[in-house]
């Protein structure tokens, strides 16, 4: 996408974006072998600073679920249900872990079943992230049960936000939807190239923001 082609009122007919803070440009598309689903609550579609759509717009394989709740994780994928345990056993929810220790996991990443036993990481086939303000992920945790049933990844990143001062985070270990899912997908055993291109791209676009106040 040629941002010379739009002034700097206009839009981005790809991303929505003003085109003072489109990065089209910088966009690098990636294959994983992990599927990712992005479960956005309705009042987080943030097209000037959300990270969601970026996220897709790199992995063309992930996709993102507008909504506040599905009967199940087939629905939300819009799959048949027939094999829902099989999928419960490979996909594994991201949700903030105030409790993760860097002690005993890389960058203080860790996944654990129902039972609290430790997931190899190496088995999932898929990854949830849950996308708005805390308040609003907490709200898709609570309005979808099925996701308590699934492995869940506690994930403590080992620095802040590139966010910064843009986007107020509850705490340090709370990132954004882009950085959580590159971390997870290294630690998971995918290329960490990826998540270098991600952070990259997602840097680019919050610095355009900055400098176009």
């Amino acid at each position: 996408m040629g941002d010379e082609t739009m002034s700097s009122d206009e839009s981005c007919a790809t991303c929505g974006r003003p085109a003072t803070v489109c990065v089209c440009d910088r966009v690098e598309t990636f294959s994983t072998r992990r599927r990712v689903l992005v479960l956005q609550h309705p009042q987080e579609q943030d097209k000037l600073l959300g990270s969601a759509q970026l996220l897709t717009a790199c992995l063309p394989d992930a996709q993102i679920v507008v909504g506040l709740s599905w009967r199940s994780l087939a629905h939300a994928l819009g799959e048949d249900s027939s094999g829902r345990r099989e999928l419960e056993r490979t996909w594994a929810v991201l949700f903030p872990d105030k409790s993760a220790s860097r002690s005993r996991a890389q960058r203080g990443f860790s996944i654990a079943g129902r039972s609290g036993a430790a997931v190899d990481p190496a088995t999932l086939r898929g990854i949830i992230a849950l996308d708005g303000s805390w308040s609003q992920a907490k709200t898709l945790w609570w309005r979808n049960p099925w996701l308590a049933r699934l492995p869940r990844i506690g994930l403590r990143p080992d620095q802040p936000s590139i966010y910064g001062r843009l986007r107020r985070e509850p705490s340090r270990h709370h990132v954004s939807t882009l950085e959580s899912v590159a971390a997870v997908l290294t630690a998971s055993g995918e290329d960490p190239a990826i998540e270098t291109a991600l952070r990259r791209v997602f840097r680019t676009m919050v610095q355009r923001c900055r400098d176009a106040g």
